[in-house]
């Protein structure tokens, strides 16, 4: 599934606890969870939840400069948790966190409505979007105008763990055209609409993992009710002490791995060394290119890989081009130990690389090329076609073998350099590698950490990965819903984004668990109280799983919150199937908000009836007096109806407001 399915950045090793707790409380020291820093946004109108780690039996007190302040013990085992009362919507504000030694001011504190962004990649999906084929519409423009400095969004940064954790990594930014293509877009377009109406401060959590199915997000307590779930939680009971991993990786230096694009230029692994002409690479390892190079040692690889190569180039007459089909991740190219060009970022995995190349940097005869690859998490791949060309027609191919080497690999949100010098990786005692697949590890990750800072809901955009899974799913998205709220300790609402159409697996077989039923899935999830479902299937792409109109995803969650939770008088919804009446051989459909009046975009198409034997013909649609009338020759006794019953759905119900109705089936 394109970007969704690349394992990102910091995640794919097992998370082991660290000893920072232990730490803290040996050297006192107060401890804060990464939540509470600078720019951060509180729930107005409650009393919100701060909590840290502190010398056990101390006293830790919270102030706001709003007037109100707090004070609690920490308990025997240092940790410490205490609610602060927040005024109405509003800020700058401060927030003073004292103990009998440590005084910390958290500054430039924004009190507004808080909201959780979770799911998959049309979730995590940036504003920048992923070019050149995953793109947001009018990105440039809405990039430009984000100047909202009284939204501010807080991005997990991916982790995976067996066991629940308390410490995360992330940072608070203000929206900016400088900051807001890091952005969830779908969160953004959220938080925006709420902005504007409600004319308060909003702050988004946002923590997504693309290609990731329900299971993962939810906890192991959970998941073991389900019971679908227990020959894959036995083998992970299985596993076996990892203290040969962690040997390994404390024999190395390391560097911390950026928080965003911004920082990966200013990383050097070797570049010195390993790019010049003379550098001896006799002893590397031979690698073909284009294709992968990440799958080279026991387990996944995600790090640092250099790459070199002699070609001969006759023709030095004109300039040349370096084009690459893509490199997954990122990359920087030296030629004849010049640099020509780089492509920081993991926002770059599937942008086409072109580097302009002077003439003069090239010799009659032998050139060195030198590149430098990162890999951050999934597959590591060069995407061909390699090629140098000039405008004069002359052609020099890449691919082939290139002199290979490992100089650093990521673990634990850290590089580990290992060196230019020759490495014996047989005594790399990998134990497990863990994926973001697996039932309750971005939960335990990503979740749990957030647990129980104040927030007014969640949003959430996920099912593409558990397509094929429609009936489990109608079951695990809800028992995932209500397990978030016990962790929680109250009802927030929960709005939710239905999967829009796409071309599942090349076939719109309808006898396939596919898009349609689970679609029809999160429909049930409906039951769920305090609960909303954003329809798309008239803005979805059926070549694209990632369709590019995130706008309209983020003002319809927006509009289910404005209208549940904040009063405002607008229809939350496109029509929802509510019941179905036989008249003779009609079938006569009711739906819930229907808004202003259903109507039809072009003809009234997608409804099929059915009969005993479930054998569905397609109907003839009219609206009459709000309803829906069906009929069809062959079925004389009508007693099951479907809509929008494909992979491939086209829309044709509305209401008034522009909503679309969602696909449904009456059995």
């Amino acid at each position: 599934m394109i970007n969704q399915l690349r394992l990102s950045l910091f995640g794919i090793l097992l998370c082991i606890p660290c000893f920072a707790q232990k730490k803290a409380i040996e050297k006192d020291l107060l401890q804060l969870n990464t939540l509470f820093s600078d720019h951060m946004v509180l729930q107005q109108n409650t009393n919100v939840a701060f909590w840290g780690i502190y010398t056990p039996n101390k006293k830790v007190t919270v102030s706001g400069s709003w007037g109100k302040i707090t004070t609690t013990i920490a308990n025997a085992q240092g940790h410490w948790k205490l609610n602060l009362e927040t005024p109405k919507a509003g800020g700058p504000f401060k927030v003073e966190i004292e103990t009998d030694k440590h005084s910390k001011t958290l500054t430039d504190i924004m009190i507004g409505e808080v909201w959780l962004a979770s799911g998959q990649s049309n979730m995590e999906m940036t504003l920048r979007g992923w070019p050149p084929n995953d793109i947001i519409d009018n990105s440039e423009e809405e990039i430009a105008k984000a100047d909202y400095p009284e939204i501010r969004m807080f991005t997990v940064i991916k982790q995976l763990s067996l066991d629940p954790e308390n410490a995360l990594t992330g940072n608070w930014k203000i929206s900016s055209p400088e900051t807001t293509g890091d952005f969830s877009a779908s969160a953004y377009f959220f938080a925006r609409k709420l902005h504007k109406t409600l004319n308060v401060p909003i702050g988004i959590i946002h923590s997504s993992w693309g290609g990731t199915p329900a299971e993962s997000w939810t906890s192991n307590q959970a998941i073991n009710e389900i019971g679908d779930f227990d020959d894959i939680l036995k083998k992970l009971d299985d596993i076996s002490d990892h203290k040969e991993e962690s040997d390994w990786f404390s024999k190395w230096e390391t560097a911390s791995v950026p928080l965003d694009d911004k920082g990966w230029d200013k990383l050097a692994f070797y570049d010195n060394e390993l790019k010049q002409i003379q550098y001896n690479d006799s002893q590397w390892d031979d690698m073909y290119l284009p294709g992968r190079f990440d799958d080279i040692v026991k387990g996944d690889f995600d790090g640092v890989m250099w790459f070199r190569k002699i070609i001969n180039i006759e023709n030095i007459d004109s300039d040349y081009t370096l084009s690459i089909g893509a490199v997954d991740d990122m990359d920087v190219i030296y030629i004849n130990g010049q640099k020509i060009g780089s492509y920081a970022g993991i926002s770059y995995a599937n942008t086409k690389r072109e580097y302009k190349i002077p003439k003069s940097f090239l010799n009659k005869g032998d050139n060195t090329i030198a590149i430098r690859a990162i890999d951050v998490g999934g597959p590591g791949l060069f995407k061909g076609p390699m090629l140098l060309d000039n405008q004069a027609g002359s052609k020099v191919s890449l691919s082939g073998n290139w002199k290979s080497k490992m100089v650093a690999e990521i673990y634990k949100n850290k590089f580990y350099f290992y060196g230019i010098d020759k490495l014996d990786l047989s005594k790399r005692a990998i134990s497990i590698k863990l994926n973001p697949g697996i039932p309750s590890v971005l939960y335990n990750a990503m979740i749990h950490p957030l647990i129980p800072y104040t927030i007014k809901g969640a949003i959430w955009y996920q099912g593409e990965a558990n397509v094929g899974r429609a009936e489990q799913y109608q079951r695990l998205f809800p028992a995932m819903i209500k397990d978030w709220r016990t962790q929680w300790n109250y009802d927030f609402p929960f709005y939710f984004v239905q999967i829009a159409p796409f071309q599942y697996h090349g076939n719109n077989d309808v006898s396939l668990d596919q898009s349609q039923k689970l679609r029809e899935a999160q429909r049930h999830a409906l039951k769920t109280k305090y609960t909303g479902m954003v329809v798309t299937l008239d803005i979805g792409n059926f070549n694209n799983i990632h369709p590019s109109n995130k706008q309209d995803v983020g003002r319809r969650l927006a509009r289910l919150a404005l209208a549940n939770d904040y009063g405002k008088p607008i229809v939350p919804s496109g029509p929802l199937f509510k019941s179905l009446k036989v008249v003779e051989q009609k079938m006569i459909l009711d739906f819930d908000y229907t808004g202003s009046g259903l109507m039809a975009k072009g003809d009234l198409l997608g409804f099929e009836i059915a009969g005993t034997d479930k054998n569905y013909v397609y109907a003839n649609a009219k609206i009459v007096d709000n309803k829906i009338e069906l009929s069809a020759s062959a079925i004389s006794k009508p007693m099951y109806v479907r809509y929008g019953w494909k992979n491939k759905a086209v829309p044709s119900l509305f209401n008034i407001e522009g909503l679309p109705a969602s696909s449904f089936i009456s059995e």
